[in-house]
């Protein structure tokens, strides 16, 4: 259960909470209304919990969400989720050792020539200590995700009970322009950016077929996971909307630098790049956890070469690792992340979506697999309808917002069919 907790925070709390409350105030521009929607965002991240966790629970294998879509829309449906999820994971994993290289570089500028060097060895690193076993890449998880938390507290207390007139302001800012949308879409727009940075409260359900008694230990380990993001989410907006004035935090790029310059003078900077290094650090590993164990389950049903099942003495899926950090490491060494980010962002959502409706459709149809003891979501069916349609709102937003990436996106999604069946085909005449 304790692992469990750690990749569920280490998976969810990345440097977009050190970013995204300056977006959020920009766009509500009022204490009140800051601090609630992260609470309804919370609240969002914990019903998601609660319907990932019965469908984990029910279907105690490998392989996450596509394990749902396939059982409940059949193989080509689990193909396609089961695809998007990994390039989702790959693309993370990439993106977060790259931003792991440019904090490094923030701290010493005469890294700034090798920051893609750097993310790469991060990358490195951390899939060498997954690849000893999966002792050594939970207790890695279970250490980098506690110091993550715990600076993360620090820094808000710090922000509590230091007088901000002991270290040097940061510039303030000019007041704010007249709003010129609706009171309604900055909401949305402002939950949109909420949603985003609780991205990562599902992480413990890749690790369900290795929990011993995943009924008792996933429902827990997931939810205490969430909340304390939720809690820590909360905690580092009051200590901002503390220390920096609305028109400030609004317009400010990093606004916990800001905050931190404010608090501890010249040293605030150098501690926000430490707990960004750090954050960097633990969402890597947990993705890098996370990434292997899409393709091994995969793998397993016939969706993909059976050699992905290979798995090591200290049970890492060996194969599937390799290939993760093969195609992490080109994506580090490309450098182009921008096209890929924005088509990610599309597919995570959808990914929520094919887990919520799935979670409908196997409730009315039991399987002869299903675990008779799994957990059962708390108020379904409104709780689930209720997320389902949160993310549909969400993902036509982001169609909307991003028409170029979203059709690209669709274009990605149907040249699977051919792809698709020519796995099958390859694997049936095996």
């Amino acid at each position: 259960m304790t692992f469990g907790v750690a990749v569920v925070i280490g998976g969810t709390i990345g440097s977009g909470i050190l970013r995204t409350p300056g977006e959020v105030a920009a766009q509500l521009r009022a204490p009140w209304l800051i601090i609630t929607v992260w609470l309804l965002g919370g609240l969002y991240a914990v019903l998601c919990t609660l319907a990932v966790t019965e469908l984990a629970t029910t279907y105690p294998v490998a392989g996450s969400w596509f394990v749902y879509s396939r059982r409940a829309f059949g193989k080509y449906a689990g193909f396609v989720v089961g695809c998007c999820d990994w390039m989702m994971q790959s693309t993370a994993i990439a993106y977060l050792s790259v931003a792991f290289g440019e904090f490094a570089a923030g701290l010493q500028p005469r890294l700034t020539p090798y920051v893609n060097r750097i993310g790469l060895g991060c990358l490195l690193v951390l899939a060498a200590l997954n690849w000893i076993g999966l002792r050594a890449g939970s207790r890695t998880q279970e250490i980098t995700s506690f110091i993550k938390a715990f600076s993360l507290i620090l820094f808000v207390a710090g922000c509590f009970f230091l007088s901000p007139s002991g270290g040097s302001a940061a510039p303030a800012a000019t007041a704010l322009p007249a709003r010129t949308e609706s009171m309604f879409i900055a909401f949305v727009i402002a939950f949109q950016a909420v949603i985003v940075t609780y991205d990562g409260w599902y992480s413990a359900i890749y690790f369900v077929e290795e929990d011993k008694n995943p009924s008792r230990n996933m429902p827990r380990s997931s939810l205490i996971g969430t909340l304390a993001c939720v809690v820590i989410f909360v905690l580092v907006n009051f200590a901002l909307l503390r220390i920096l004035p609305i028109p400030q935090l609004a317009t400010s790029q990093v606004p916990a630098a800001d905050a931190a310059r404010t608090v501890f003078g010249s040293h605030g900077k150098q501690i926000i790049l430490i707990i960004s290094m750090i954050t960097s650090i633990s969402t890597v590993n947990a993705t890098i956890l996370m990434s292997p164990r899409i393709l091994f389950g995969m793998s397993r049903e016939g969706l993909l070469p059976r050699w992905l099942t290979a798995v090591n003495p200290g049970g890492t899926p060996a194969a599937a690792l390799l290939l993760c950090t093969v195609a992490s490491g080109a994506l580090i060494l490309s450098g182009n992340f921008d096209s890929l980010i924005a088509i990610c962002s599309f597919l995570y959502v959808a990914a929520y979506i094919s887990g919520f409706a799935s979670l409908f459709v196997l409730r009315s149809r039991p399987a002869a697999d299903a675990a008779q003891d799994h957990f059962k979501m708390w108020g379904y069916p409104w709780t689930n309808l209720a997320v389902l349609l949160a993310s549909a709102g969400f993902l036509i937003a982001s169609v909307f917002g991003d028409l170029r990436h979203s059709l690209f996106t669709l274009i990605l999604i149907a040249l699977t069919y051919p792809l698709y069946f020519f796995l099958i085909r390859k694997q049936g005449s095996r």
